[in-house]
């Protein structure tokens, strides 16, 4: 079978011959093929080139779309700066008010430069690949996007302070989410990341009131346009578990410091879990310890739905070697 068809026996909960190897590569692949950070998240021929590479070298089993979260804060008029060698900045914060919201307009992601650009990196995905390998596109969550435009800090004081306020924020941010998922899907993706790493910095409550729902109004738009679904959420998440479990997306990512065991007794057998070495080991031990903490991943969970993978995306600073080390674990 082709990776393809590997991940699509994984999904519907076939045994396989390996345990799938998905790491976030984003400013590594970029490295690794000799281009920088901002000419990797700023052309899409560049990054689908890049992850290409580095699916080929590492054998990994999957290529994804992801590169910042400023794509759609971009469509929706926020100033973007590309760096060289760091993560593009978005210089300024555009929802400061109720005003700046209603005059928030819905973007056509398939005319605005950095929406229209991930899309064309779906559509050359498949033309290179000719439908071998698992696409991944990528959406900002709701929350996510909202503090992209209001800002971390005025956002979550005004879940607490203003929930009109957020309700219509949030309201817009996932309209436009299901745009960009439906276009990235028309375009080759097989599979659509949400990115909502802010979600592990809230409460249940908080989440099951402002986010889940919408969440799981997302992930249904999504599986109704015929594409599976990656939720990611950065950090400790282990008090969400209870909420995330029956939202239906195919794919939740864990970091390092979830619970696997926990995860999978919370959650049940039919998601795939994905994770969760911590990157900073990856980066920083020598490949025979990188190659035992994944085996020993692949030895508790292989026989799951389970992709090996890092908690979060793979460091600039991670050798190659070590890398390959994960690889060669997961086929054991």
């Amino acid at each position: 079978m082709n990776k393809k068809q590997l991940f699509d026996s994984l999904a519907d909960g076939n045994a396989i011959s390996h345990t799938l190897f998905r790491p976030i590569l984003m400013h590594f692949a970029a490295r690794f093929n000799g281009k920088t950070y901002g000419e990797f998240a700023s052309e899409y021929k560049v990054l689908v080139d890049c992850n290409i590479r580095a699916m080929e070298h590492f054998d990994t089993d999957m290529v994804g779309l992801i590169s910042d979260p400023y794509r759609e804060t971009s469509a929706f008029g926020a100033p973007v700066t590309f760096i060289s060698e760091a993560v593009p900045r978005c210089e300024k914060l555009i929802v400061k008010s109720w005003d700046d919201i209603h005059n928030l307009q819905r973007p056509d992601v398939c005319k605005c430069t950095r929406t229209l650009d991930r899309i064309k990196g779906a559509g050359l995905f498949q033309k290179k690949l000719q439908g071998t390998v698992p696409v991944i596109g990528w959406i900002e969550g709701p929350l996510a996007e909202a503090c992209d435009l209001a800002g971390v800090s005025q956002m979550m004081m005004n879940l607490m302070m203003d929930p009109d306020f957020c309700n219509l924020l949030l309201d817009k941010c996932t309209d436009t989410a299901k745009d960009f998922a439906k276009a990235q899907i028309e375009a080759g993706c097989d599979v659509i990341g949400i990115g909502d790493a802010i979600c592990s910095q809230i409460d249940p409550f908080t989440y099951d009131t402002f986010v889940k729902e919408r969440h799981r109004e997302i992930i249904a738009f999504i599986h109704a346009n015929g594409a599976r679904t990656k939720l990611h959420i950065c950090g400790d998440i282990t008090h969400l578990l209870p909420s995330l479990k029956d939202l239906g997306t195919d794919i939740l990512d864990l970091d390092y410091d979830v619970d696997i065991a926990h995860a999978r007794s919370v959650v049940g057998e039919k998601t795939i879990l994905c994770g969760n070495i911590e990157p900073v080991l990856i980066q920083n031990a020598n490949p025979e310890e990188v190659e035992r903490l994944s085996r020993e991943l692949v030895t508790q969970h292989g026989h799951e739905r389970f992709i090996l993978s890092a908690g979060c995306e793979i460091t600039v600073g991670t050798s190659p070697e070590n890398l390959m080390a994960m690889r060669k674990a997961s086929w054991y």
